[in-house]
């Protein structure tokens, strides 16, 4: 018995000990420094192209532009931008961007579906790969809805080299990315593709493919990018 006793007292002075150095050399200096790692956030670096997302329209390739709407929902500034190329309807691509460093994906799906009044069926997943990342793909979730019209959605939260639709996703993406002292930006996509009130939704899937890539490629390109480094 005394033997266990003497053991556990020299384990917990070994702890003891460890914890000591840890603040000498960890939270001391931080303390002086005025720089706590656990009191705030590494910042965003592209949350400056992000705030220009519902001024700015995306430039895609193939696509013309015909129009773009500035909205507030839930008291969030979104881009609607309708594109259009010759023997296609016009699409609509909703885009909520990163505004503040602190931001994260809530209930984007949900304020949308809100906003759409749509009733909404065939929930699938539709899977296309990064420009910057080619060996990640991105996983958007892929269903039909309609309220007066039929569309075929395709929906994501976009980041740099990835992307899927559950925001848990991003988190840890995040997470990961703060272990190095940086952050992962998120951008909200919706694309809303029309179809035939009859339609089969696999008929649709090569154009939601094409269209996922290109709006993917180009937030990569024109979004998803430091513009304090250069």
């Amino acid at each position: 018995m005394f033997k266990l006793k003497k053991g556990l007292f020299i384990s917990q002075l070994v702890i003891l000990c460890l914890l000591g150095l840890a603040i000498i050399f960890v939270a001391v200096p931080s303390y002086f420094s005025q720089q706590w790692s656990w009191s705030d956030l590494p910042r965003v670096p592209e949350v400056a192209q992000m705030r220009q997302i519902p001024e700015t329209p995306l430039n895609l390739t193939g696509w013309t532009t015909i129009g773009q709407e500035k909205l507030s929902i839930n008291n969030y500034p979104w881009s609607f931008q309708i594109i259009e190329k010759p023997g296609q309807k016009p699409v609509v691509i909703a885009l909520k961007g990163q505004k503040y460093y602190k931001d994260h994906p809530e209930v984007e799906w949900v304020d949308l579906q809100g906003i759409e009044k749509w009733k909404t069926d065939s929930y699938q997943t539709l899977k296309f790969p990064s420009t910057i990342n080619p060996n990640h793909s991105i996983t958007a979730r892929w269903f039909q809805a309609w309220n007066n019209k039929t569309y075929a959605v395709v929906q994501w939260y976009a980041w740099p080299g990835g992307g899927h639709y559950a925001p848990y996703q991003w988190f840890l993406a995040d997470q990961k990315a703060q272990l190095k002292d940086k952050r992962v930006p998120w951008v909200t996509v919706s694309i809303k593709i029309p179809m035939e009130a009859l339609g089969n939704l696999e008929d649709m899937e090569s154009l939601g493919k094409l269209l996922g890539q290109e709006v993917q490629k180009t937030l990569e390109k024109e979004v998803f990018i430091d513009k304090s480094a250069s």
